[in-house]
């Protein structure tokens, strides 16, 4: 199966905020230009990076969680500038909210699961993943410290916590309740949001369990240790007992088919900005890319950070490449807990591409 190739079609762009401040010294002393060469000059600027910029606004679905941390890397190693993109990144509580604003017309592109590219296709809205980020979905469950439950099983009648109602994080606890034969309407679900009020959450015992991602879950063993960990979705063998696959996409950009086709020159900037990041990743250890991190990103404690990062850096795509038997897997979820993918006939081709990260 090969993803769809994208179609361009016209459109219009609005030119970028991205600073372009112009060097005046270099042109000191500056006697026999051609004017070919002067128009060379200007249109990269002293930086080397196009002068027309392009705005793009990205809705995270929780900035500060590990699973998507190469959406704020990409920012802080320039590469979204150096590709000719003004990037705003939107925090918001979930991935079901950064859907949300997408669909509200608030984002241009989603940097969220791609789970949801197949959940909009049942309902008739055509949905691309162009980069993805992660291998392995990256969460755990979890049980609270203060718990009874030790295993799946014995989380019938009690309470689970997840990003938010409706997110991936959610469809995942369902998935694992029914492979363990646990009604999933006999749990009940909250939202509880990504790092801190998620840890709050578990260290009140506001939960019986939840499905928690890095540094969170990193977070909470350490400061309040006796949790059982019932699956870990950070690695390819905790993927594989518990999804039955060697590779399930999770984070990705993605966004409506026809923004991409419209705007497949900037889709194509901000695939290949990722690309690089993902490939930076690869060759610097996780200390490195810490620093590269904001302040507020880490925590305050940074040590901490680095073991939560170190613990997940296999769940991270080497190169942004959608994987055909990834993409099956995802839908194989979904078409258990979800009766409109279910009964729909998808074609999992038009829900992604690579032809942007190749």
């Amino acid at each position: 199966m090969t993803a769809e190739t994208l179609q361009p079609k016209p459109s219009t762009q609005r030119t970028q905020r991205t600073q372009r401040s112009f060097c005046a010294s270099a042109f000191r002393g500056v006697r026999a230009f051609t004017f070919v060469s002067f128009v060379s000059f200007v249109s990269t600027g002293c930086g080397g990076s196009p002068a027309s910029t392009r705005p793009v606004r990205i809705a995270v679905g929780g900035q500060n969680q590990l699973t998507y941390l190469p959406a704020t890397l990409a920012r802080e190693l320039g590469f979204y500038r150096e590709a000719g993109l003004d990037v705003e990144l939107q925090d918001h509580a979930g991935g079901a909210k950064s859907l949300q604003a997408l669909i509200g017309g608030s984002a241009d592109v989603v940097c969220g699961f791609y789970d949801h590219t197949i959940q909009m296709a049942a309902e008739g809205r055509a949905l691309v993943a162009f980069v993805s980020m992660l291998r392995f979905p990256g969460l755990v469950l979890v049980t609270s410290p203060k718990s009874p439950a030790k295993t799946i099983e014995e989380l019938k009648g009690r309470v689970a916590g997840v990003t938010s109602p409706g997110s991936s994080s959610h469809m995942l606890l369902q998935f694992l309740l029914r492979r363990h034969g646990v009604p999933v309407d006999s749990v009940s679900v909250t939202g509880i949001g990504a790092v801190g009020t998620a840890v709050a959450a578990m260290e009140h015992g506001t939960v019986d369990a939840a499905m928690m991602a890095d540094p969170a879950f990193t977070i909470v063993q350490r400061r309040s240790p006796g949790g059982r960990v019932l699956a870990d979705l950070r690695h390819a063998e905790g993927v594989k007992t518990a999804l039955d696959t060697h590779t399930y996409p999770a984070s990705v950009f993605y966004s409506d088919a026809e923004w991409v086709r419209a705007h497949r020159d900037t889709a194509t900037r901000l695939a290949q900005a990722m690309k690089r990041t993902l490939e930076w990743m690869q060759t610097h250890a996780p200390q490195e890319i810490a620093a590269k991190l904001p302040a507020e990103f880490r925590g305050e404690d940074s040590a901490l950070f680095v073991d939560a990062l170190t613990d997940t850096m296999e769940m991270y795509s080497p190169d942004g490449v959608m994987q055909e038997e990834g993409a099956r897997a995802v839908h194989t979820v979904l078409s258990q807990l979800n009766d409109k993918v279910k009964s729909a006939t998808i074609d999992l081709s038009k829900t992604y591409t690579n032809e942007f990260v190749r």
